[in-house]
């Protein structure tokens, strides 16, 4: 891969990121919490009472991280569970062992092998559909077609991403799935099959900015270095 790709997918892929983060630590919090009332009621909660510790670099961390309701240490009051992202995975690791760092690990792999092929498929499509042949997209193009590349393939990854979200939280107080078919299983049968697609809508909302952001970065970085 050129050096100029590979810069270009690195700047546009963390501004995407930086983004997107907010509207990640809602989702999770309403895939994994029966205590929201939606989307807003779970935001202002979060804003009011929390504050986000989104340093992790693994995605376990992350969303244990998202998940801590307990506010920053205040005198007389509680201390949160985890310090950091070090601390955090210290726990994790102290706690559940070498193979907690690694819980959801296989959903993860389920949920990213076929949507990455939905994303890049879907902007390429929508990008030939929408540019006169031989010319470059234009920047109104790259954001439609980044954005609906972003949605289309979070729409296929939710239910995926609902079970993996999940199985990153057991263990944090006791084990509640045996592994990833359980987890599917149990979900279904206690909240109905309408769990799959929890945060579908916070998780459409974040795409479509973040994505049409992120390609539209990218493609103005390649151009740039020409």
């Amino acid at each position: 891969m050129p050096v100029e790709e590979f810069v270009a997918g690195w700047i546009s892929g963390a501004l995407g990121l930086v983004l997107g983060h907010p509207f990640d630590t809602v989702k999770v919090r309403l895939q994994t919490q029966t205590t929201y009332q939606g989307i807003v009621d779970c935001m202002v909660k979060i804003y009011r009472h929390e504050s986000a510790y989104v340093l992790a670099p693994f995605d376990l961390i992350k969303v244990r991280l998202q998940n801590q309701a307990e506010p920053k240490a205040q005198l007389g009051g509680p201390p949160p569970r985890y310090r950091g992202p070090m601390h955090c995975a210290a726990s994790i690791f102290q706690k559940e062992g070498p193979r907690g760092l690694f819980r959801g690990a296989w959903a993860l792999t389920l949920r990213d092998t076929p949507t990455v092929g939905i994303y890049f498929v879907t902007y390429e499509v929508l990008c030939r559909q929408c540019t006169p042949e031989g010319q470059n997209p234009s920047s109104a193009t790259v954001l439609v077609a980044g954005g609906f590349a972003g949605i289309t393939s979070w729409v296929a990854a939710t239910p995926l991403d609902v079970i993996k979200s999940r199985m990153q939280m057991d263990g944090l107080k006791r084990r509640a799935y045996q592994g990833l078919l359980d987890c599917m299983v149990s979900s279904v049968r206690q909240e109905g099959l309408g769990v799959f697609f929890r945060g579908v809508t916070i998780n459409s909302a974040r795409a479509f900015p973040v994505n049409a952001v992120t390609f539209l970065s990218y493609e103005y970085l390649l151009r740039w270095w020409g």
